[in-house]
């Protein structure tokens, strides 16, 4: 890997720092040779601190360190993005990130879905709601459900029609996710039950 570090005047090229697992950007940081080598010796992230003018790694009085699992440079050569694991939060005023947001696993439009069933099941009236009406019925007619639509994705994978077969897939998958809702879980903890079967 090339970096130009003489891009800038002070020999600093920006550093975006990027949870490795969840891939939301926890910070922005500054690095010269010397940081960017120590970076690579130790694993552990070390900036240039402009304003204590010296090398600072990130969690050296906190012990919130950033481990190192993979640095890139962008097309220009003169930007990194590194990917951690964070030990702790990252920011200094003790949140997550230092956009003041959670460092939340997020799955895009099943986030935002997981969401929305989430609301509909605590606000909305059961007359105009769907979802909140399956959460009146209670678990076992969620679970039925689920059943069914589990069935008719089976239905339709035998047959030719992909957009039945899609459609089917989506009324499952939104079916599933209500019922991991009703039984007080969220997709995030299937994933933790996947990765921990990984070898």
């Amino acid at each position: 890997m090339e970096i130009d570090f003489s891009k800038s005047a002070h020999g600093l090229i920006p550093a975006i720092i990027q949870d490795s697992e969840t891939k939301n950007v926890l910070m922005l940081g500054y690095m010269n040779a010397e940081s960017y080598q120590k970076t690579l010796d130790t694993q552990k992230v070390t900036f240039y601190s402009r304003s204590k003018q010296r090398l600072w790694t990130k969690g050296e009085e906190s012990g919130n360190f950033l481990h190192l699992v993979s640095i890139k440079n962008d097309c220009d050569n003169d930007t990194f993005l590194i990917q951690v694991r964070p030990e702790g939060p990252t920011c200094h005023t003790g949140l997550d990130t230092c956009w003041q947001e959670a460092n939340n696993q997020e799955y895009g439009f099943i986030s935002t879905l997981e969401s929305t069933i989430k609301t509909r099941r605590e606000n909305a009236d059961s007359e105009k709601s769907y979802v909140a009406s399956l959460f009146e019925k209670g678990i076992n007619k969620i679970a039925q459900k689920v059943g069914e639509e589990a069935v008719e994705v089976v239905i339709e994978a035998k047959d030719d029609n992909d957009d039945l077969f899609l459609s089917e897939s989506a009324d499952l998958l939104f079916h599933y996710l209500i019922l991991l809702q009703a039984k007080g879980f969220q997709l995030e903890d299937v994933v933790q039950v996947l990765k921990s079967r990984q070898k």
